[in-house]
């Protein structure tokens, strides 16, 4: 069987670790396709996407706004905040009046955590006073006082107390609260459309099958993904993945698809996006 090489880039953590530990580690069948794997942070990926640049790629929702007309959502792969979700953070409580007006360090212009941030403030992002800072170091932005509020995504939801920090506010819980209990779509993963239908079913297929056997081989599976948990422990990892890696990742379903539209819907309406999209999903 001839091989055809692709491209997949996703972030180096511990749930994207975990739904690839199968193509990584070759314990799947992969239908003739060998995957390499470029490990870069969202806000990288985000924007490497804009430009075509990987075959496969995990991008922020937010960020599929902009590059909707190169790639399609893949069915599985989802990051959904259920009842949870990106947090603000600071040394102290702070009201959302108080923190519009407050310097705040946030992961990136195009990840989901930021247009959730403008929705929650109803403020465009020239209306408040932010700074980007590498996820990995808004916990440090937000102690050496570079910023007063912190906007923190990944583990850092989990480990936010260790650094003396406190929750002003969790959009995800927000999210669901407005939208009948919606969860507030994240993350998800996007193939080329450079690739006929059929080629990007069989690639959908195999990621799918990546993600399953990891659920189905979960201690395995979260013992690869640790070696990318920061700060975190055997059981933190564990449950940071069931956050991330669950019914939401094998299929958006009916609820999913319509947490993205809301959410994409809701931002286009307040002029945070240029258009409103059409879903495009591999099917």
């Amino acid at each position: 069987m001839q091989t055809t090489n692709l491209t997949l880039g996703h972030s180096p953590d511990p749930d994207d670790a975990f739904m690839f530990y199968a193509l990584a580690k070759d314990l799947i069948p992969t239908q003739g396709f060998r995957f390499t794997h470029i490990l870069q942070d969202i806000q990288t990926l985000n924007e490497r996407a804009t430009r075509g640049e990987l075959d496969i790629t995990a991008v922020s929702i937010h960020a599929y706004a902009y590059v909707s007309d190169k790639y399609a959502l893949l069915p599985s792969g989802a990051s959904m905040g259920d009842g949870y979700g990106p947090m603000l953070v600071a040394k102290q409580k702070f009201s959302r009046e108080e923190i519009a007006k407050k310097r705040i360090a946030v992961p990136g212009t195009m990840t989901s955590a930021f247009l959730a941030l403008q929705l929650w403030l109803g403020k465009p992002a020239k209306e408040f006073n932010y700074v980007v800072v590498p996820f990995d170091q808004i916990f440090a932005a937000v102690k050496s006082g570079a910023a007063e509020i912190g906007l923190i995504i990944h583990e850092g939801q989990l480990t936010y107390q260790n650094q003396g920090l406190v929750v002003c506010e969790d959009l995800g819980a927000w999210w669901g609260t407005q939208n009948e209990g919606l969860p507030l779509p994240l993350g998800g993963n996007v193939i080329h459309k450079r690739f006929a239908p059929a080629v990007r079913k069989q690639i959908s297929d195999t990621l799918t099958a990546s993600i399953q056997f990891s659920l189905d081989h979960r201690p395995e599976a979260v013992q690869h993904a640790l070696q990318y948990a920061r700060d975190m422990g055997r059981d933190l990892a564990d449950k940071f993945v069931g956050m991330y890696v669950n019914h939401w990742t094998l299929d958006y379903g009916d609820q999913g698809r319509e947490s993205i539209r809301r959410f994409l819907g809701q931002a286009f309406e307040r002029g945070l996006i240029p258009h409103r999209q059409e879903l495009e999903f591999v099917v």
